[in-house]
């Protein structure tokens, strides 16, 4: 349909109802909107058309025909280039008149006046604004000078010739200069000053631009060009150790040249070693007496000498400095029975910081021992009797004191170097495996272990910003002082499912064998079925499998199961309580029933579970988990109503054995085991053994039939030795494996304690590998980013 006929054909500029439109530019302005709007030029189209139909009703067809001419369009087209122009035409602050009108079934009608606006008259009323009066011209023959920005001086005046005084004629009447608003002159300056910003944006990244890193990834690296391949990508570390024992604990001198670490000999023993950070031979840092064990080596800030622990028989135990080229030993401590020792140099080197000890010397918090009186100094600040603070470390430049709380589940927690109060980390109840400070005493790299691995992480402790390294087994790390040079153990074990008869542990037998990492073996109480974890498939999951038919090994979809605590079958071997996190990573307790292969979240009402375990009373759970106020505890839930019957705090791991009806379990704060009733009630606690689990190992036992209790020790004459509990009673039932380590996070037994089932190491080693960090890029305004990260 075309309209020639139409007064407004050639018209560009329309007004619309109370809009003025200007065809070749696509512009609408609305009387009280804030800015023109702009429309499409198919909008534009759809426009015309309706303004030369003098307001009849124009059908879809006709547009079509018209603004999409040799086309097929779909309805939805029209729809958006109509409903473009309805809100083009609506003011900010109302829903303003309908403009438009549907017609169902039919088009569309422009329901307002329409005329044309002359350009002249346009230029002359800006939209928005109040017309200005037209100019008065002064009278013929008398010229007026009129500045538009000054006001006109119409006193009477005197003729300097005559001396007569003239009276002015009658004032004119000038135009009204009409002032900026206010809003405008505010838009001059906010513009100018979002134009410097971008200015100042671009600078800086040019800046960037100029600074930044051209040089390729190992991975670029190993491609020429995208067209031919070079080799395989370099690693960012090498290994500077390559024996088939282990190699552990590493410190760094303070310019990074020299590693000092611990290494296992051939009776299991342990000595200090030490070399270049390349792969020179390394040497003895001193001897040691025969049947000692040397370990947990720390370079002192100046570089001259080293600390170390060394654990001598029936439990003795002394913390030596030795010069760091070798010999001058000297005893620094004694540390007899301790677990978990840890310590550090004050960054002047003239004392050592020790974590919570255990034994004869045994001390709940961190203590600074100066070295050159031997008095030790504790430190002031919040703990619970039930905490154990691991490895504490001074920054660099004294001002803070990091450590870890409960390293089994614990976080990072930083305090004033000379105490005070306490400041969180980190917050995800994770398994440490150490720590170091980088140079700046602002960023800090830790080990944790994640699904079936221990990985590295950088902590930036004031932006609470953290960051993957990127290496993979890695743990331990060790950060020179002077450099950013990194040190760490790389450890990459293998471990399969073994079924190990008690009496008899050369027939033990594989389970399910796999180039993969298969750990927490979970046998139900009907001795057939068997949950474990595992990374067989590439990814971390739980398996489940008939042990009576093998071919029904199948992972669990849907889950993602945490490697903190093992699972927990229910009684009628039909359903296990899970520890799982969803794709947020946040942390559940899902109830699975394997065999008809259902999950489902279980609401408990806690915010960070650990581990969950069902009891006899199918309307009652016992959760693990961790509260507001950071302290882990063990907690009596009524299913029904979830209300809280009974809470037992501290404890770190749980079992219920359902022949005593009692619930046995580990503590954070001591090793050892205990039980309680299944009420939880606290006069029921009675300890069943007084040092074993150990706290490193709090999760490698298990209940057995009986009421026996299977713990997996090791030695150095056995890797892998099982301690049976029963009645309070110990004693060393076999040696599973001399040479073969066992996981330390799951031990299963069958009913009647004639077999177990557990994780053996099939591979396994630890080396040293090195690595220079790269430089955390300077901040180019420090004050203005900081001032933009947002504290938790």
């Amino acid at each position: 349909m075309t309209i020639s006929n139409s007064p407004f054909h050639d018209a560009d500029i329309l007004r619309i109802g109370e809009c003025t439109v200007t065809l070749s530019s696509r512009e609408v302005q609305v009387p009280g909107a804030r800015r023109l709007r702009r429309l499409t030029p198919k909008a534009v189209g759809v426009l015309r058309v309706l303004v030369r139909s003098n307001g009849r009703v124009v059908t879809r067809d006709e547009l079509f025909a018209e603004v999409w001419p040799d086309t097929l369009p779909t309805n939805d087209v029209l729809t958006q280039a109509v409903t473009q122009l309805r809100k083009a035409f609506t003011a900010d602050s109302e829903d303003g008149p309908a403009y438009i009108e549907t017609i169902a079934k039919t088009g569309y009608r422009l329901r307002v006046a329409v005329s044309a606006v002359d350009p002249l008259e346009r230029s002359a009323v800006p939209a928005g604004d109040a017309p200005t009066p037209p100019p008065v011209q002064p009278p013929a023959g008398r010229d007026v000078d009129v500045d538009a920005d000054t006001d006109v001086d119409l006193a009477m005046h005197m003729d300097t010739d005559t001396g007569a005084i003239h009276t002015p004629p009658e004032p004119l009447l000038l135009a009204p200069i009409r002032p900026r608003s206010a809003w405008r002159r505010a838009r001059r300056w906010v513009l100018l000053g979002v134009g410097l910003s971008m200015l100042l944006a671009l600078g800086v990244m040019a800046w960037l631009l100029l600074h930044r890193d051209t040089s390729p990834s190992a991975v670029d690296a190993a491609v020429e060009n995208g067209t031919r391949v070079i080799g395989s990508p370099q690693r960012p570390y090498r290994l500077i150790t390559a024996t088939a024992g282990f190699e552990t604990y590493p410190t760094l001198s303070p310019d990074g040249s020299q590693v000092a670490y611990e290494a296992s000999e051939e009776d299991g023993s342990g000595q200090i070693k030490v070399q270049t950070s390349g792969n020179a031979p390394a040497r003895n840092l001193v001897d040691r007496p025969d049947g000692a064990v040397d370990r947990f080596p720390n370079w002192s800030p100046d570089g001259r000498e080293i600390a170390f622990a060394r654990f001598s028989g029936n439990g003795r135990c002394q913390v030596l400095i030795a010069s760091a080229t070798g010999g001058n030993v000297r005893e620094a401590t004694r540390c007899d029975g301790t677990e978990l020792l840890s310590f550090d140099w004050t960054p002047d080197g003239s004392g050592l910081v020790f974590g919570s000890m255990v034994g004869t010397y045994a001390h709940r918090g961190i203590r600074v021992l100066d070295l050159a009186s031997g008095r030790w100094r504790a430190l002031t600040y919040a703990a619970h009797k039930d905490d154990f603070d691991y490895a504490p470390r001074i920054s660099p430049d004294g001002r803070w004191l990091v450590f870890v709380r409960n390293p089994q589940v614990g976080d990072l927690w930083r305090m004033p170097a000379e105490g005070g109060p306490l400041e969180q980390l980190t917050d995800d109840a994770a398994e440490f495996r150490g720590w170091a400070w980088l140079g700046d005493s602002r960023q800090i790299v830790f080990g944790r272990r994640v699904d079936s691995e221990a990985r590295l992480y950088q902590l930036d402790t004031e932006a609470r910003t953290l960051r993957d390294l990127g290496l993979d087994d890695a743990q331990w790390p060790a950060v020179a002082r002077s450099t950013n040079f990194l040190a760490f153990v790389h450890r990459k074990a293998q471990f399969g499912l073994y079924k190990v008869p008690v009496k008899d542990p050369a027939r033990a037998q594989r389970l399910f064998a796999s180039s993969g990492r298969d750990s927490q073996p979970m046998l139900a109480p009907d001795d057939r079925q068997m949950v474990f974890a595992s990374d067989r498939s590439g990814s971390y999951a739980l398996w489940w499998a008939d042990l009576q038919q093998p071919q029904s090994l199948r992972p669990i979809e849907g889950l993602r199961p945490d490697t903190r605590q093992p699972p927990a079958w229910s009684a009628d071997s039909r359903h296990l309580l899970v520890l799982g996190r969803d794709d947020q990573g946040e942390p559940h307790v899902y109830e699975i029933t394997p065999r008809d292969e259902q999950l489902s979240v279980v609401p408990v009402p806690v915010a960070r579970p650990l581990q969950a375990l069902y009891l006899d009373d199918p309307d009652r759970l016992l959760v693990i988990e961790r509260g507001d106020d950071q302290r882990t505890r063990m907690s009596l839930y009524d299913r029904r109503d979830w209300q809280r019957l009974a809470t037992l705090y501290g404890v770190s791991q749980a079992r219920f054995d359902s022949e005593r009806r009692r619930v046995v379990f580990t503590q954070l704060g001591a090793s050892g085991l205990w039980s309680v009733d299944a009420s939880l009630s606290p006069a029921s606690v009675q300890q069943l053994s007084a040092d074993k689990p150990s706290r490193w190992r709090y999760r490698a036992w298990s209940v057995a039939g009986g009421g026996r209790v299977d713990y997996l020790d090791e030695s150095s004459q056995c890797s892998s030795g099982l301690l049976r509990i029963a009645d309070g009673v110990e004693a060393v039932s076999r040696c599973l494996d001399a040479s073969r380590l066992s996981a330390g996070n799951g031990l299963s037994s069958s009913v009647d304690g004639n077999d177990v089932y557990v994780s053996l190491a099939v591979s396994d080693g630890a080396d040293i590998g090195v690595m220079a960090l790269p430089e955390r890029p300077a901040e180019v305004f420090p004050a203005f980013v900081n001032s933009l990260k947002i504290k938790p």
